[in-house]
């Protein structure tokens, strides 16, 4: 009899951050793991990790979905090995700060691409096969500024609430066939995505943030409760009522406000 776990869980972007931690949380549960982000090294040292604290197996894929030929190319190493994947974790996504027309079109279809495109074509590619044996899901990471519009981070915000709209949609559709759809919803985290958004400036305006790791916990438990909409934190949910009580104008300066850097 094999002694393999009976769930194998596919997280992209599992080298840092959200990701990383959201790989752990299934680790504990001992599933089988595939990692998926562009840092082999990263992935390689985590995967090492998870291996010798959870005795699971650890599969690392190298893979950049800026790339568009990524999804289809995971979809087949994987199936290439007779891998099928029970859970699907979307997690990987970046954003970038700026004026729309300061800012780099090509890096903003990057965003697109991985935020959206990236995304949508993994649930394409592996949500048959979760049908097919009615059983198991897809998580997929948002963002509480899926809620809201946000001028200087335009497309990141946009790309945000296609995550939170997709994933309540396919919720309702895959109601009642064993497949679960939940979108993790947290705001500012301890993380590098800020950095790496707004090129090493900083805000004016500082908020506190979350652990990944207890961002994560709350994404892995939403998951597991089959919840449709995890928003992490008091002040995060208090953020998204008020956002959808108010009227549009007032939280479109709120975040313009908010997201002023320095100069």
């Amino acid at each position: 009899m094999s002694t393999l776990p009976t769930e194998t869980v596919l997280v992209t972007g599992a080298s840092s951050g959200i990701g990383l931690e959201l790989a752990k949380c299934f680790a504990a549960d001992k599933s089988r793991l595939v990692l998926v982000a562009r840092n082999t090294a990263a992935l390689e040292s985590l995967a090492a990790e998870l291996r010798r604290e959870h005795q699971i197996p650890v599969i690392v894929i190298t893979a950049d979905l800026a790339q568009p030929e990524s999804p289809r190319r995971i979809f087949n190493e994987l199936a290439g090995q007779g891998i099928t994947v029970d859970v699907l974790v979307n997690n990987a996504g970046f954003g970038l700060h700026g004026g729309f027309v300061e800012l780099s079109l090509e890096r903003q279809l990057e965003i697109i691409q991985v935020n959206i495109a990236a995304l949508t074509a993994l649930t394409g590619l592996f949500l048959p096969g979760l049908l097919q044996r009615r059983r198991g899901g897809i998580l997929n990471v948002g963002s509480v500024a899926g809620f809201v519009p946000g001028p200087d981070m335009a497309v990141y915000f946009a790309s945000k609430a296609f995550v939170q709209s997709f994933s309540e949609a396919l919720y309702e559709e895959l109601r009642g066939t064993g497949v679960t759809v939940s979108v993790l919803c947290p705001g500012t985290t301890e993380s590098n995505f800020g950095e790496v958004a707004r090129g090493g400036k900083k805000r004016l305006r500082q908020t506190a943030k979350m652990k990944a790791a207890d961002v994560a916990r709350l994404g892995h438990a939403g998951f597991r409760a089959q919840k449709a909409v995890q928003v992490t934190g008091a002040r995060n949910q208090l953020f998204v009522f008020l956002s959808r009580h108010l009227p549009r104008n007032i939280p479109r300066r709120v975040i313009k406000y908010y997201n002023r850097t320095a100069p």
